[in-house]
């Protein structure tokens, strides 16, 4: 007789009691509940969201990140601005109120020809365009704010708001949306978790340099970043043709944006080669780059065709005398000056010549770049501009084809921000005609790394704080002149407790008493060192009589140096991370990587 048949039931194991960690980035895990409760935030942005950290989607903290940057953001407007009652010119705040004036008032074939003395405009046709929005909306509220003349120099307190509110609109409009959507895409893409890229999203929005430029000094810089950052997405989206009409649009809005233009030529280019050529992708783009560019000047045509059959001038002063085209001054010889077409050829040429200065000569003011550097050894400017003009081309072309060739022959997603930074940093350091504000086209795409794999890691956002506190150091005696010293002082102390950087922390670079960065501890902390030396001599020491510039001079010495280090420290991780280096050398980097 058989026996019983086994049970069909098998009893279940008893689990082992472990516990498990995944690491999904920048330094952070998804924990269990007792290792999450037991281990504590590292910095004290990270401690701010902590009570969030079990949050799956990041709608539910979005609209508290977003009110609380727009906040600031406000507040820091509460300040003055740049030209607050200093004649004879009122600084920055004037030239973009001026240019609503300008573009409300006049017909459009004489934007970039009226009064050049008195803040000419000098940005390409996109940032008239917004100018004229902004100034007719204005308008409707009182007209006086931008009357031809008798407007100039106004210090409105209500004028003021409106001013301001311009620049929070326009930034909530592009700029934040495009941080937002470039944020979560990077983020996914390198495998970090939710909770962690909204900590990142908090931190670049509130990335002091921005803040201090735009809303305390005052600028619309946002809005040309903003298209950079809609281009930058487009290209995480593998959407090329929508990269290329947002790039257009930001070069169309200042042309500072051409800091970004080779790497977006070698992304796209690459992309068109490897692993395969792509011939309609190539010609589709450049299609669509040249169409977006044809329509973004189309308005200044038809303007100017129009106030020409209206027997409007662009220069009515010469009583239609056309004198010769600058940058160009043979081309009249070749051309029919009472032809229907010169007038348009006139007005292109002019806007050409009012975008890109080279009348003015490598550098203006005092900036934390090479050239000015430079000249504090070697005088330069006994020098012919021609040859400085081909010192700094050389020069820039030697520093950024390094970063755009590994973009080409690597063209990867996770590389752009990097290849951006780096290829930005060389404009930054060697191109001509650099300003202070220049620093924040570095700036962005370097802070961009913070929502990347290992992002909020020690060594990113150690190099990431030190870029963005030493750019802010170098803009000091910029927001000196204005008397914005304590915006400056709150907003980068503010964020370098946020982050945990020094002067308020140094749990970027020491853990528990105990070094894990001694080379970069050791470089930031001689640069900290004397941007703070550097505060307290040049508050209470006065320069000598002979050398009254001194501590300016210090500034652009020290900025140099340390700009010079953040550019190397980009295009090292960009080589490493593009696999393009010897596998010894990646080996050694990515094992050190790991002890930290």
């Amino acid at each position: 007789m058989a026996g019983p048949s086994p049970s069909p039931h098998k009893p279940r194991r008893k689990a082992k009691k472990t516990t498990t960690t995944t690491t999904i980035g920048n330094g952070f895990s998804n924990l269990s509940t007792v290792e999450a409760a037991a281990r504590a935030p590292s910095f004290p942005l990270e401690a701010f969201f902590w009570p969030a950290r079990g949050f799956r989607s990041e709608w539910e903290l979005l609209p508290l990140i977003l009110m609380a940057a727009g906040l600031f953001r406000w507040a820091a407007g509460l300040w003055g601005y740049s030209g607050f009652e200093k004649p004879p010119l009122f600084g920055d705040y004037e030239a973009q109120r001026h240019w609503m004036e300008v573009t409300t008032q006049l017909p459009v074939s004489q934007w970039y020809f009226h009064d050049l003395l008195w803040w000419g405009l000098d940005y390409p046709p996109l940032t008239a365009y917004h100018s004229w929005l902004c100034g007719k909306i204005g308008s409707l509220i009182d007209p006086s704010w931008f009357a031809l003349y008798t407007s100039r120099g106004s210090h409105d307190q209500t004028l003021k708001i409106f001013m301001r509110g311009t620049v929070i609109v326009s930034e909530y409009l592009i700029y934040v949306p495009a941080v937002v959507v470039f944020a979560r895409r990077f983020s996914r893409l390198s495998g970090v978790a939710t909770w962690t890229a909204t900590v990142a999203l908090f931190a670049i929005l509130m990335q002091p340099a921005t803040i201090l430029i735009d809303h305390v000094h005052f600028q619309y810089n946002t809005v040309m970043l903003g298209f950079v950052l809609a281009s930058m997405s487009s290209m995480l989206a593998a959407r090329y043709l929508w990269a290329s009409v947002f790039f257009v649009a930001a070069l169309g809005f200042k042309q500072m944006a051409l800091y970004y233009a080779f790497s977006v030529f070698a992304y796209l280019l690459g992309n068109c080669i490897f692993p395969r050529i792509n011939a309609t992708r190539f010609i589709m783009i450049a299609a669509v780059t040249a169409a977006s560019f044809a329509i973004l000047v189309l308005p200044i045509i038809l303007g100017t065709v129009y106030d020409q059959k209206r027997g409007v001038h662009a220069r009515p002063e010469l009583e239609g005398r056309r004198p010769p085209l600058p940058l160009f001054p043979g081309l009249v010889n070749y051309l029919d000056t009472e032809a229907a077409y010169y007038p348009v050829v006139e007005q292109l040429v002019q806007m050409v010549h009012r975008v890109f200065p080279f009348a003015r000569g490598l550098f203006e003011d005092k900036v934390a770049n090479f050239w000015c550097a430079l000249n504090l050894v070697i005088k330069l400017k006994k020098y012919p501009s021609e040859l400085l003009q081909r010192g700094a081309l050389l020069a820039t072309l030697a520093s950024i084809i390094p970063p755009n060739l590994i973009l080409f022959l690597r063209p990867r997603r996770l590389l752009l921000p990097l290849a951006f930074a780096a290829t930005a940093w060389g404009f930054f350091l060697f191109s001509y005609q650099v300003h202070e504000k220049s620093v924040l086209l570095p700036l962005m795409p370097m802070t961009l790394l913070l929502a990347g794999n290992q992002g909020l890691g020690k060594d990113t956002r150690a190099w990431v704080g030190f870029a963005n506190l030493l750019g802010c150091w170098t803009m000091f005696p910029l927001l000196q002149r204005v008397d914005l010293k304590v915006p400056y002082a709150v907003l980068t102390l503010l964020w370098a407790y946020l982050l945990g950087l020094p002067p308020t922390s140094l749990s970027a670079y020491f853990q528990e008493g105990k070094s894990v960065q001694w080379g970069t501890a050791f470089i930031h902390g001689f640069f900290y060192l004397a941007m703070a030396v550097w505060h307290v001599l040049e508050m209470f020491v006065l320069p000598p009589p002979d050398k009254p510039d001194l501590w300016v001079v210090a500034n652009v010495g020290i900025g140099a140096a340390g700009f010079s280090l953040c550019y190397l420290w980009c295009l090292w991780r960009l080589a490493v991370e593009s696999d393009i280096l010897p596998k010894s050398w990646r080996s050694t980097k990515k094992g050190k990587a790991k002890t930290q």
